[in-house]
């Protein structure tokens, strides 16, 4: 497989992997509520079950995309393409278990109904524990990506497979990303505003790829001198 077509299927898996987890966790969110109540839930179990599927194919697309980017990054920085790839694993890995504990919600409202609902029961604390376990995979998965990408990006910058600019808004997107996540777990909540500049990337970087894919060997993006500057400073 050449690297100009494993660059266009990286490519259409990122922007795979965006929307699913997008739309997934939209689905689970509208269906399940912030309070994880578990009336909304028993009649909303086929937008649940949707959205965590959603959820595990973006799993499985990320895990793949750093596969197949691995032999790329590889040719350039074997220490980057081994980190790339086990952070997608194991955001791939967190991400499930988070979807998967979502689940439960189904079976727990199942009961609540059973049981006739009422404030003393425990289950609607248990949903509620799954909803924040999940939130909490979401986090430290993010955490661990936007480390990850940031090698991935210096790749994408130092080797010039993509242009200088968007190799380096890369890097800022990423960064604002783990910062924010590590924020977040100390208790300062940002929202979704810090994804703006990396989910903004990976649309534009995915829509490269596509038209473009990788460049092959020694067809990399022409530089100027103020491009050797950045990327020996990186």
């Amino acid at each position: 497989m050449s690297t100009r077509t494993i660059g266009r299927m990286v490519g259409a898996l990122i922007l795979v992997a965006f929307l699913a987890y997008g739309g997934g966790s939209a689905l689970v969110d509208s269906a399940s509520g912030a309070s994880a109540m578990l009336s909304e839930v028993a009649s909303n179990q086929l937008r649940i079950s949707a959205g965590v599927l959603l959820i595990l194919l973006n799993s499985a697309v990320v895990t793949a995309i750093g596969v197949l980017a691995f032999p790329v990054l590889s040719k350039h920085d074997e220490i980057a393409a081994h980190a790339y790839l086990v952070t997608r694993v194991f955001e791939a890995v967190i991400l499930a278990v988070g979807a998967l504990g979502l689940l439960l919600l189904v079976p727990l409202s199942q009961e609540y109904a059973e049981a006739g609902g009422g404030e003393n029961s425990f289950l609607p604390a248990l949903a509620r524990l799954a909803q924040d376990a999940n939130q909490n995979a979401y986090t430290f998965a993010m955490i661990v990506l936007g480390l990850g990408s940031l090698m991935f990006c210096r790749v994408l910058l130092r080797a010039r497979l993509v242009p200088r600019l968007l190799a380096i808004w890369g890097m800022v997107g990423y960064a604002i990303v783990g910062a924010g996540m590590m924020l977040e777990v100390l208790g300062y909540s940002i929202g979704l505003a810090l994804w703006i500049p990396g989910g903004l990337f990976e649309l534009a970087l995915g829509v490269l790829l596509i038209a473009r894919g990788f460049p092959e060997r020694g067809g990399a993006v022409a530089r100027s001198d103020s491009d050797r500057q950045v990327e020996a400073a990186a």
